[in-house]
């Protein structure tokens, strides 16, 4: 998936500034797409050199002026053939994977502190995404939310986020139960 999909997808929400849709990446869409707010505001810019996204100047006093995107027709158009093209299965590349893969006993202290930054940096994640959910969910269920709002998939995509960082929480801790069992065994 390009980064451009998910840009689409985040300007469907309306008008937003490179620095909005930064931050909007940071909590909501990063806990399914990465990216870094220099390669967001390149990928903006060839956006508007294809006619996918419209950019506007407003003038700030004691500031530098604005540039405010949204997305045309075209764009809207290129969303929705990316859209209706199957997905392709997911596929796992995260370097802690190999860290444990290749961990004998003498890396089980590095790659355990590893495991419990990862730990840590997931629990982090998971709580700004509760935090959002609360936000989102402004004191209606679940249910109530899905049958008021115009658009779920930002809820639901957000709903994966929360899943995928418990699992990190819960695979991190069964690998630092089985690396203190095995430090412990061998001392």
């Amino acid at each position: 998936m390009a980064l451009r999909n998910a840009v689409l997808a985040a300007l469907l929400d309306g008008e937003a500034s490179g620095y909005e849709l930064a931050k909007s990446f940071d909590a909501s869409v990063a806990n399914f797409w990465m990216a870094t707010p220099q390669q967001l505001y390149k990928e903006l810019e060839r956006m508007a050199a294809d006619g996918l996204i419209e950019t506007r100047v407003v003038q700030q006093e004691r500031r530098p002026n604005k540039r405010l995107h949204t997305i045309t027709p075209a764009g809207r158009a290129a969303l929705r053939e990316f859209i209706d093209t199957p997905a392709k299965p997911t596929a796992i590349r995260d370097e802690m994977m190999v860290k444990v893969q290749g961990m004998d006993a003498d890396e089980a202290p590095a790659v355990r502190a590893s495991v419990a930054e990862r730990i840590e940096w997931s629990r982090a994640k998971l709580a700004r995404y509760e935090r959002l959910r609360t936000r989102l969910l402004d004191g209606r269920s679940e249910h109530a939310y899905l049958a008021e709002v115009e658009r779920i998939g930002p809820y639901l995509t957000l709903l994966r986020g929360i899943s995928f960082e418990q699992e990190n929480i819960r695979w991190g801790e069964f690998v630092l139960g089985a690396i203190d069992r095995r430090i412990t065994a061998s001392a």
